[in-house]
């Protein structure tokens, strides 16, 4: 009996042991290749269990990632409505004040306008009862003139005032007399024009004895306030600024304006008191100001 013995060389034997060992690997990639599917398949539902559930948490107001950001947008929200409320606060009572101070500058402007009427009205009436009271006294003497010395007195005859009268004989007197030979006429005529002639050269005479005393509209000053500060005969004042102040026959005094509205300007004198000029006053020159 023979034995048959094949023997391989070492090349055969390589080649199929490498074939095997691909097989082998092949095998074991394909099992970690589905082992990985499997595993990422598993981690997606499991992933997506977890988003579902953290959306259901959002959605019922329990998600802790939900809630730190809302506490601190409500914080804000908080925050921000209370310091709107504070702006309009501040706002409402920034248009109220300037509210009351536009109708105070409307009382005090028509108080002005009033006092300063009311003195011109008071003026022309001053004015027309001194021209009546000149009139009245006029047409007193010509009636008293006309009653008691042209009518003739226990005449039956009705007296013409246009037809002339008779002139008088001059009476013989003795001694050192002195004989008019004016008619009662004439008297008349030449009393009228000294009264009138009087009445013409002493206006201000008259109007001394008057207890009001009037100003001429012609001699007013050019006063007015806008926009806070004060226009006085071509000069500008404005608040905080020195001035001199000028009232009647009393000395100057330094002063400072405190305030300046729409009718009215408030001033601080040097030992401390405060004064109040209307407008009205510094247009008929009872108070002036000038630049210290």
């Amino acid at each position: 009996m023979g034995w048959k013995i094949n023997v391989l060389c070492p090349t055969e034997m390589d080649e199929e042991d490498c074939e095997r060992r691909r097989s082998e690997c092949l095998d074991e990639m394909c099992d970690l290749e589905k082992q990985f599917s499997e595993l990422k398949e598993k981690l997606f539902k499991e992933r997506l269990n977890q988003v579902k559930a953290k959306l259901e948490d959002v959605a019922s107001g329990r998600a802790a990632e939900y809630l730190d950001p809302l506490g601190v947008l409500q914080n804000n929200m908080k925050i921000r409505i209370e310091v709107a409320g504070i702006y309009k606060g501040l706002c409402l009572e920034v248009v109220r004040n300037k509210h009351e101070c536009e109708l105070q500058g409307a009382r005090q402007h028509l108080e002005s306008e009033k006092l300063l009427l009311y003195d011109n009205m008071q003026s022309e009436l001053l004015e027309r009862i001194q021209r009546l009271e000149d009139d009245r006294q006029s047409i007193d003497i010509t009636s008293e003139w006309w009653d008691d010395k042209l009518r003739p007195k226990n005449s039956l005859k009705k007296w013409d005032p246009f037809r002339p009268a008779k002139r008088k004989k001059a009476p013989l007197v003795s001694g050192p007399y002195i004989v008019y030979m004016l008619r009662d006429i004439d008297i008349l005529e030449d009393w009228t024009a000294i009264k009138k002639a009087k009445a013409a050269v002493s206006p201000q005479k008259r109007k001394s004895d008057v207890l009001v005393k009037v100003e001429k509209p012609g001699a007013q000053f050019s006063a007015r306030c806008e926009d806070g500060r004060l226009h006085y005969e071509g000069e500008i004042y404005s608040k905080g600024q020195s001035v001199i102040l000028e009232v009647g026959d009393e000395a100057p005094a330094q002063a400072v304006i405190t305030a300046v509205s729409t009718g009215e300007v408030w001033l601080r004198r040097e030992d401390g008191t405060k004064t109040k000029i209307y407008v009205s006053q510094l247009q008929k020159g009872k108070y002036s100001v000038r630049k210290a």
